[in-house]
């Protein structure tokens, strides 16, 4: 069941489900406010806790607004474009062979077709961005499963429009936000280690947290670095 609550200027979308938690969450770009809640709860209570977290949704609100967004990519030579944190130039190469995508050196070489349309070489770009994050994930589940004993079914990558990556504890499936190829390896290694996480805590609550610090003590740091960095130049929607 949906519903809305209006909190001054702030609307605030209800979904009422068979769920323990309340789940508070603000979505970029503009802030959208949505909360989840049992579906028992009355509206008149979750207002009175959306008022209790009045000030933090306007801060989520805020850094959301403000956080820098990348330009349009039209993927012509000189263009930038970033790998694990670090800024490449690209350069376009056309030729009668097959399309393929490679480092070379400070460049990425990007080798096409005459006349290959710009959402052509966008779809070359996705499809190498979801095989480097494939490539980094696999390490990393293989390094943090046993040390959490925390143990994946499967592991997906996909293009993600409100998240860095989510958790389904029942299936034991996590998934990941294409977008993490661009960051820096410690901020997928973060969001790694907080979906596992969520296979022993399925919410965000004190042991979650006490989970996060004992594991990877400087995830706030991680946390607030994917905060401050540019995002996907679209508008995300839920």
């Amino acid at each position: 069941m949906m519903a809305h609550v209006q909190l001054g200027t702030i609307a605030v979308e209800v979904e009422l489900k068979d769920i323990k938690n309340v789940h508070l969450s603000v979505y970029p770009p503009n802030g959208r406010v949505r909360i989840a809640a049992p579906a028992r709860m009355s509206l008149d209570t979750i207002r009175v806790f959306a008022v209790s977290k009045l000030g933090w949704i306007k801060q989520q609100q805020k850094k959301l607004r403000e956080q820098e967004r990348e330009t349009p990519r039209e993927y012509l030579n000189r263009e930038s474009h970033y790998l694990w944190g670090r800024r490449y130039f690209l350069t376009v190469r056309e030729g009668d062979e097959a399309p393929s995508i490679g480092l070379q050196h400070r460049r990425i070489l990007l080798r096409v077709r005459p006349g290959t349309s710009e959402e052509r070489k966008q779809e070359l770009f996705e499809a190498w961005y979801r095989e480097q994050l494939k490539d980094a994930v696999r390490p990393l589940l293989a390094k943090w499963q046993p040390l959490m004993r925390a143990t994946v079914n499967r592991f997906f990558v996909q293009r993600m429009r409100t998240k860095w990556g989510s958790c389904n504890p029942t299936a034991r499936h996590i998934r990941l936000n294409t977008e993490l190829a661009k960051k820096p390896l410690e901020c997928l290694e973060y969001i790694v280690v907080h979906e596992l996480t969520h296979l022993l805590e399925p919410t965000h609550n004190s042991r979650f947290v006490s989970l996060m610090d004992r594991f990877i003590p400087k995830w706030p740091f991680y946390r607030e670095m994917l905060n401050r960095l540019p995002v996907r130049h679209e508008y995300w929607e839920y």
